[in-house]
């Protein structure tokens, strides 16, 4: 198979998508570079993540849309443009902004199937930008995964390796529901493994990327290199994990996280977002719920601080979760 960066992987998915149907479509602040300068002109610098190469050469003005700084206009405009027959792929640059388009999102898309009694559908993803780890401060860092996995009606994914990426986006855009695709900005230039051709991912379905007898370690995005990091080097000591990284939050694969529970008997949830009302607590939650007699040790989770996410990269490091944490929750599970 073909090595792949994680940026490579996005671009090669969204351009097979617009190379098989016409109808689907691009919008996004500065996806084409903008055309504000004297000469008037674009100057195609692929958004910037650098995401869309020489895409608006390749698809014009029509199909690759440079949108004005608004993303309450830009998520309106394509819930709309769903409705009306076409596949938008819209990027809001960073999540921490998804609060500006919030009502276009949990009260129109999320709705319209339901609100008109199935006979509408949107099939609109929403790409956006999350995480810290590179010092972008407290408004451009945040995990809001959480917060969107709360409503009904949209599905949530979070990537954590470039073939997982490729396969999710092909899934997203074939969706007839609207869907939150959430990439951290840490993991653009990670490389790996990624299948050729163009087949998805199915949304709902986790993967199991280790795999142990003493402990389930539950990851998401980012954080499934740190657990699988940590768990590699626990075999030295003849500790062996399964990590599980469930890749869409909404639907979860509650299967696979409770069957592996049930083998190890312990888990330990990562997730990069802050404690309350975490995917981690959910998922601790329903393990207690569903799978409470499977457990021997009570359930860890690691997070981020309850707190803002500082500026300071020193002060960074330590609101996030570390390997060190993952690897000491890990062990005190096996303490019981």
């Amino acid at each position: 198979m073909p090595v792949m960066t994680y940026r490579e992987a996005i671009s090669e998915a969204l351009m097979i998508e617009m190379d098989r149907d016409e109808t689907t479509i691009i919008m996004g602040e500065d996806v084409a570079g903008g055309a504000g300068g004297s000469s008037g002109e674009r100057d195609n610098q692929s958004g910037i993540f650098g995401t869309y190469p020489q895409f608006h050469a390749r698809y014009g003005e029509n199909r690759f849309i440079d949108t004005p700084i608004s993303e309450a206009a830009i998520v309106g405009a394509a819930a709309g443009a769903a409705l009306g027959g076409l596949r938008p792929v819209v990027e809001i640059m960073f999540a921490d902004f998804i609060g500006y388009c919030l009502d276009q999102i949990m009260n129109q898309s999320a709705k319209f199937r339901y609100m008109f009694g199935g006979t509408a559908r949107t099939p609109m993803v929403l790409r956006t930008a999350y995480g810290a780890g590179l010092s972008a401060a407290a408004q451009h860092s945040q995990a809001i995964y959480p917060i969107i996995t709360h409503i009904p009606g949209v599905k949530v994914v979070v990537p954590s390796k470039p073939a997982d990426v490729k396969g999710l986006m092909l899934t997203a855009m074939r969706d007839d529901d609207p869907v939150i695709f959430f990439d951290h900005k840490a993991l653009f230039g990670v490389s790996g493994e990624v299948p050729e051709g163009d087949e998805g991912i199915p949304f709902g379905v986790a993967s199991v990327s280790r795999e142990g007898d003493d402990c389930t370690v539950v990851a998401l995005g980012r954080m499934v290199h740190f657990a699988e990091t940590v768990v590699d080097g626990l075999a030295d000591d003849g500790i062996t994990c399964d990590v599980v990284d469930p890749r869409t939050t909404s639907p979860l694969d509650e299967d696979a996280i409770l069957a592996s529970v049930e083998k190890t008997g312990r888990l330990v949830l990562v997730d990069e977002s802050t404690p309350r009302c975490s995917v981690a607590s959910d998922i601790s939650a329903m393990v207690a719920q569903k799978g409470f007699d499977f457990l021997d040790a009570p359930i860890e989770m690691v997070t981020s601080a309850h707190s803002p996410v500082p500026f300071a990269p020193n002060l960074e490091q330590e609101f996030l979760p570390s390997t060190d944490e993952i690897e000491a929750a890990i062990r005190r599970t096996l303490d019981y």
